[in-house]
């Protein structure tokens, strides 16, 4: 699916459906949750093998001027990894629907100041997988340059955790 945009008067593009609207539009996750108004509403989008996804910071993020916060940095990368597990999952169980997943652990270093004024560029893969969970890295780039990264472990859970279903 995809949703038609208004760029400019009279010119629309088709804007690609992501994997948060696709398969958890209910969701009010404050980094993920397309519900979510006041969260950071993250896109991420399929491109082979990795998790893609473009944000740009708005003014209410920066840690001081001109520098996005920290920890919205370890948001956008938890939220954008534990998706890009999930999407794994899914397709490795072959499944229609992806399982739920939640982070295991993450580690975040921040490895220069995120500019406040630039889009932002997500990318997560997986590295390791069983049947429950998954390892992922992941970074966040601004102008050309790897500003955070992160590697973290994701798991599904079962009916009867509290997060199960709650997506």
């Amino acid at each position: 699916m995809s949703i038609d945009c208004l760029v400019t008067p009279g010119v629309r593009i088709a804007l690609m459906e992501s994997v948060q609207e696709r398969y958890a539009p209910s969701n009010r996750c404050f980094g993920c949750g397309p519900s979510n108004e006041k969260g950071l509403r993250i896109r991420s989008m399929v491109r082979g093998d990795d998790l893609v996804c473009e944000w740009r910071p708005e003014p209410h993020h920066l840690a001081f001027d001109g520098i996005l916060n920290g920890g919205i940095c370890g948001t956008l990368l938890d939220c954008h990894s534990n998706w890009a597990a999930t999407i794994h999952l899914m397709k490795r169980t072959g499944s229609d629907t992806p399982p739920c997943t939640v982070t295991s652990d993450f580690h975040v270093q921040l490895k220069r100041p995120t500019p406040m004024d630039a889009l932002l560029h997500l990318s997560a893969h997986v590295v390791e997988a069983s049947d429950d969970r998954a390892v992922v890295e992941a970074t966040i780039e601004a102008n050309g340059k790897v500003t955070a990264t992160c590697r973290g472990t994701f798991v599904a859970v079962k009916e009867g955790h509290p997060a199960y279903h709650r997506w």
